[in-house]
């Protein structure tokens, strides 16, 4: 089982995009460049597709990083509600906030919180408005777990 520390939510919400970049530069001046080439050479229409293959190489990693974009945007609102719940958490057991885990990068109904300096796992329960919950102690079978920090 795999738990995420409060460090690791909070740092881990930017994906590398540079490749899709570097792609998109490279589509972009490949289709101005066969544009200008068809400009100077009308009959040569080879000049002409290729740049419509490079407009559709470049549309298509415009709709991938607006794709990225969106989930990114996604993950960093649910990021936003789970920061909290673990200070909470953290504040109610008396613990430190780097002490509470969590299977799960996002607030979500069933998962597993483990309060690692008192070696205790909850499962969390949300109330349907998610601004109340309970934890309810719960027994993990495999105790071997994987910490992201």
């Amino acid at each position: 089982m795999t738990f995420y520390t409060l460090n690791y939510i909070q740092n881990n919400q930017n994906t590398d995009r540079a490749i899709f970049y570097v792609l998109t530069l490279i589509a972009t001046v490949a289709m101005i460049i066969f544009t200008i080439l068809y400009l100077r050479n009308r009959f040569a229409t080879r000049y002409r597709d290729l740049g419509i293959i490079a407009l559709l190489f470049l549309l298509l990693f415009v709709g991938t990083q607006y794709e990225k974009y969106t989930q990114i945007n996604m993950q960093k609102s649910q990021a936003t509600q789970i920061i909290p719940f673990i200070k909470s958490v953290a504040r109610d057991e008396n613990v430190k906030p780097s002490d509470v885990l969590v299977n799960s990068t996002t607030l979500v109904n069933g998962m597993i919180v483990r309060v690692d300096s008192k070696n205790v796992d909850y499962q969390l329960n949300l109330n349907d408005d998610r601004n109340t919950y309970t934890l309810t102690q719960a027994h993990v079978i495999d105790h071997r777990v994987d910490v992201r920090n």
